[in-house]
């Protein structure tokens, strides 16, 4: 159970981690001061397979407009995203990526190197880079570009192609070197703007619509500070948790997005831009550096 003694006990263990800073940059003419006030990216999948039927556009019409309501409602970025990473969602090849993506393109999520291209080449600034095969490749084309990139932690090659997860260790401790590796290997080729992201581990065998994952969800939210000591910004997507919230599964992206404040989140990629940004209007976030 999450009591106010677990929250003192995991600052005073990591009072040293609760003080760091990260990384700073712009982005398409933007600068986002992560110290001082963390940022919101609002989600357009291009994707059928998606169930959060609100973010689901079909056509670039729909999708451009989706960006700007996103925009009005206080998004910071927008994710745009051609194949689900669901379980049962189809596969989608290079070509019908990029037939969907190119014309609305803000921010890519893909593990496919030539979609990279396309998409960076036709405007985009971020690099959602959902797996490690041939990360190399990714990182060089983003770094060729001035994108910046988001590092997920992924146990395989991509979140399509995972088993079970590893509970073995402190998921942190593993999270943590995992990231520092990564790092690394974006910055050795030349990639300066980077986010990292813990995942939610929904794509897990043994994560699957279980009090374990979302207890799992709970201890990364929370000690999402103890990242932040790698120096670049930590993002979350905000999960859902159908077997609790059922009718009101709306409502979960705002609670787990409280969470994911208390640890110092920087980015918080969500299908409710309106609701995380009343959150975190009501938690005082967007003035933590004078807070701290």
């Amino acid at each position: 159970m999450l009591t106010l003694e677990h929250l003192a006990d995991l600052v005073e263990k990591n009072r040293l981690a609760a003080q760091a800073r990260v990384k700073e940059f712009t982005l398409a003419g933007k600068h986002f001061a992560f110290n001082s006030r963390p940022a919101i990216m609002g989600v357009i999948n291009l994707s059928p397979d998606s169930w959060y039927r609100e973010s689901v556009c079909l056509t670039p019409d729909t999708a451009i407009r989706r960006g700007k309501v996103l925009h009005a409602q206080g998004a910071d970025i927008i994710d745009l995203g051609a194949e689900s990473t669901l379980a049962h969602a189809a596969r989608t090849d290079d070509t019908v990526q990029n037939t969907k993506l190119l014309p609305v393109i803000q921010a890519v999520e893909t593990y496919q190197p030539s979609v990279t291209r396309a998409c960076l080449k036709a405007g985009a600034n971020i690099l959602n880079l959902t797996g490690t095969d041939r990360s190399e490749e990714m990182f060089g084309v983003a770094a060729a570009h001035d994108a910046a990139v988001i590092i997920c932690y992924v146990q395989g090659e991509n979140v399509r192609e995972v088993g079970d997860f590893n509970f073995s260790a402190d998921p942190i401790t593993m999270m943590y070197e995992y990231f520092a590796r990564q790092i690394e290997i974006a910055t050795k080729n030349g990639v300066e703007k980077i986010f990292i992201d813990p995942g939610l581990g929904f794509y897990y065998r043994n994560l699957q619509d279980s009090a374990l994952r979302v207890r799992h969800q709970m201890t990364v939210f929370l000690n999402t500070f103890r990242l932040r000591t790698l120096g670049f910004p930590v993002c979350h997507a905000l999960p859902h948790a159908f077997e609790y919230f059922g009718e009101e599964v709306r409502c979960a992206e705002p609670f787990f997005a409280m969470l994911a404040a208390l640890g110092k989140t920087d980015l918080f990629r969500t299908h409710e831009v309106p609701r995380i940004k009343a959150v975190l209007d009501t938690l005082g976030v967007f003035d933590r550096a004078r807070a701290a």
